[in-house]
């Protein structure tokens, strides 16, 4: 999805605009607020731009929830979160390594659907040809229909029945948001607690080995996980496992 010079900018000026607005409203007098206030709402092209600003400054607040929330980002942190914690190398790989990795995997698997966004929703409401609330539906429809692949039916029944409706959704396009949404995170935490599992076996079988040799030698004293760390990294290392961790990842949501 191509993002043209001028949007960058614009979206740069407004998250400007919002940093230095708290520090600009404080300097003002309650009376030059009122003013300011009257004049904007006196002029209708000035009142449709600040409410524009308003709307664009409160969708960049909320888009780290909608990343991690109605994304791929959740299954993904996860699983490179239980690798860490299976290896038990502690803070290695660190959270901003992880959390960097986990954020470009999230926009290449999202890809496809910010790009049918872009080409059905955005670039027509750009040439004018819709309306704003058009955009808005356009985009829920497709983020629906991808959290909709990825979200088990029991998942979606039980949000359902609590929200007072019994018979089955026809599609993706028929369930609302707020059933879709809480449906498809706990479809997402069982996913990625179903790869952690199988992710902590091997290590785990190292562990015992080890402690177990440990034991026969009467070494009780010694820490099997010192012992068994170098193992576990080096058979992470000879499996060539980001390589089949990320794989397993890309292709859990194709």
């Amino acid at each position: 999805m191509s993002i043209k010079g001028r949007d960058i900018k614009g979206v740069s000026g407004l998250v400007c605009l919002g940093l230095m607005f708290p520090r600009e409203a404080y300097a003002l007098d309650t009376s030059e607020v009122s003013t300011t206030l009257n004049n904007l709402l006196s002029n209708g092209t000035g009142s449709n731009d600040t409410i524009n600003t308003f709307v664009l400054l409160t969708l960049l607040s909320l888009v780290p929830v909608l990343l991690i929330m109605m994304t791929s980002f959740t299954r993904i942190i996860m699983v490179l979160s239980f690798v860490r914690s299976s290896l038990g190398t502690q803070q290695n790989p660190p959270n901003q390594v992880l959390i960097g990795l986990a954020l470009f995997l999230t926009f290449f698997i999202m890809k496809p659907v910010y790009t049918d966004i872009y080409q059905q929703a955005i670039e027509p409401y750009d040439r004018q040809e819709i309306s704003q609330a058009e955009v808005f539906d356009r985009s829920e429809k497709r983020i629906k229909a991808f959290m909709m692949i990825q979200t088990r039916e029991k998942d979606i029944a039980l949000f359902a029945e609590a929200d007072g409706r019994e018979e089955k959704y026809a599609s993706s396009d028929d369930v609302p948001l707020t059933v879709m949404v809480p449906a498809f995170i706990i479809s997402e935490l069982r996913t990625a607690f179903s790869i952690g599992f199988l992710i902590f076996i091997p290590f785990l079988i190292i562990d015992l080995v080890v402690s177990s040799i440990l034991m026969s030698m009467g070494m009780m004293m010694l820490s099997p996980i010192m012992i068994s760390l170098p193992f576990k990294i080096l058979l992470f290392v000879l499996v060539d496992g980001w390589y089949l961790i990320v794989e397993s990842l890309i292709k859990s949501f194709q």
